[in-house]
């Protein structure tokens, strides 16, 4: 059986495990283990080298025939042959406004891209003035886009370069999440107030996870329609987001995770349910950057607690649950990905919902993103001008 068959047959059993896209999620943890930033080595894996010569990868995805489609920060997209090997940027990629975190930012396939080609692809527009994040699409003919078209975009422009999200997942009821970062620090302002605040206003784009369907519409199902009715924007599935860089489905059992990060400390680990309001900037165990307490509150009634939190912080990037038997020892783990860590991080959930001791691979370098291949391995690609994919497998 191919990948492509493999996973789609995968995704149609996570469906049967996906009731109400919420049921899987475990109670709430009032008091969530803090991971500190030193933590064991995780046994039994071996890194290499598969691919070079990128500049800034932040994206990953298998394409039906083997080969890999990865997006670049400054604004390309290309084709790696199954050996890694780079092929020339893809023409008709829309332009990108490659300004701070913002730029071309990750990418996605249709379910049906073997019938209709669809390529997702999430990106900033604008300046340093005035920004968005925007859902594009478009379709692959040989080394080009064509047929692209803009789908969705933040109605509201921010300044700055800061917290633009764009994490891409596609749910196996063919709906697709997208992450929207809260807009950056308190020095950023929106209509006098500082604009990370709107990540607790539902009808915002700021701040949230947003589902739609596969033309950038607002999903059936989604909050507006249940008892948050007329409060909730149409997309908005889930709020009190800082900045979601890690988005993660297990194909086995339909959960949903995120990992997003703190200003200093308080990097999360969160399971996802529809019409969870993950705190931020209310409740949370991040401090300013000057030290300074944002709220006093790590929890709230009604509030979804994070399953961990990384104090110091990794500077949670790219995840991936592991489902596969090329590195048995993973089966069932969260992969998250450090920038500042510069690993990725293993980490199990036990049988009552809490983490167990987490380890980690050593990569040595900014983590931009985690991805399982068709092959069963792990791919880590690295946030660097001269950027790389280190693979992970079973050592012998």
């Amino acid at each position: 059986m191919s990948f492509w068959k493999w996973e789609k047959r995968m995704r149609k059993l996570a469906m049967a495990s996906l009731v109400g896209l919420a049921a899987i999620a475990a109670p709430a943890c009032a008091a969530p283990p803090v991971v500190a930033f030193e933590v064991p080595a995780e046994p039994g894996i071996a890194t290499e080298v598969w691919a070079t010569g990128l500049n800034k990868p932040w994206g990953i995805v298998w394409l039906p025939d083997g080969r890999a489609l990865v997006s670049e920060k400054g604004g390309t997209l290309r084709i790696l042959g199954r050996d890694g090997k780079a092929g020339q940027p893809l023409a008709g990629v829309p332009a990108v406004g490659a300004v701070g975190q913002g730029g071309l930012l990750d990418v996605s396939l249709h379910p049906d891209f073997a019938t209709n080609g669809f390529v997702y692809l999430a990106h900033s527009v604008g300046d340093s003035k005035a920004n968005r994040t925007v859902l594009s699409r478009g379709k692959l003919q040989g080394n080009a886009l064509v047929d692209v078209k803009e789908l969705m975009r933040n109605p509201t422009a921010k300044s700055g370069g800061a917290h633009f999200g764009s994490r891409l997942l596609w749910l196996p009821d063919g709906t697709l999440l997208m992450s929207i970062g809260d807009g950056g620090n308190p020095n950023i302002q929106l209509d006098g107030q500082p604009i990370r605040n709107n990540a607790q206003d539902p009808k915002a784009y700021f701040g949230k996870l947003l589902r739609m369907t596969a033309e950038g519409r607002p999903a059936p199902g989604n909050p507006t329609e249940g008892k948050q009715k007329g409060q909730w924007d149409g997309r908005v599935w889930s709020i009190g987001h800082r900045n979601i860089q890690g988005l993660a489905l297990d194909l086995k059992t339909g959960g949903i995770w995120a990992t997003e990060h703190g200003a200093r400390g308080g990097d999360e680990l969160n399971r996802m349910v529809a019409g969870g309001n993950y705190g931020w900037p209310l409740v949370t165990h991040s401090l300013e950057y000057s030290g300074q307490p944002i709220t006093k509150e790590r929890s709230r009634p009604g509030f979804r607690d994070p399953v961990s939190v990384w104090t110091p912080s990794i500077a949670a990037s790219g995840l991936g649950v592991y489902r596969g038997r090329a590195i048995p020892s993973l089966d069932g783990a969260i992969l998250a990905g450090g920038l500042m860590s510069q690993d990725v991080r293993v980490v199990r959930i036990g049988a009552n919902g809490v983490p167990l001791p987490e380890k980690r691979v050593v990569i040595g370098a900014r983590v931009r993103d985690v991805a399982v291949g068709p092959d069963g391995l792990v791919y880590v690609l690295t946030d660097e001008d001269a950027g790389r994919i280190i693979r992970l497998k079973a050592s012998r």
